[in-house]
């Protein structure tokens, strides 16, 4: 099977590093974006499975980020990673963008975040094999 990649868009590059650091060695590839701009730049350049994006973020928020992502990449599995949301928004964004998986962070995210990429891989994974199928049957 093709190896998948994940895209992580944050401004805060310390935030970045520790995702880098986290993921080594973890079974799909990873990219990294400092803002929404160069995610789009970056999704524009490469085949991406999933992406996981902070919210506040300047020039570009998380949620116009995914906006564009659902319109223009709907294959995209979309999470987020944030410190920063209040339950409002929070609830907006996972129902109207389609948010697979929201995760906070904090000292200990990456418990969760490993797990939580790995089962996106394995949701894209299984609507990719269906998507094939359901052409091939056609």
């Amino acid at each position: 099977m093709e190896k998948r990649t994940v895209l992580f868009v944050d401004d805060e590059e310390k935030f970045l590093n520790s995702i880098k650091r986290a993921l080594f060695g973890e079974p799909y590839e990873t990219l990294f974006a400092n803002s929404g701009k160069e995610a789009i730049e970056i999704l524009r350049q490469n085949q991406v499975h999933v992406i996981v994006t902070d919210m506040r973020m300047p020039e570009m928020s998380g949620l116009e980020l995914l906006k564009i992502v659902k319109e223009e990449y709907s294959h995209i599995i979309r999470m987020v990673l944030s410190g920063y949301m209040h339950v409002s928004t929070l609830l907006s964004v996972v129902n109207e963008e389609d948010v697979f998986r929201f995760i906070t962070k904090s000292s200990e995210f990456t418990e969760e975040l490993k797990p939580a990429i790995q089962k996106a891989i394995d949701y894209y994974n299984h609507y990719n094999k269906r998507d094939k199928l359901v052409k091939e049957s056609q």
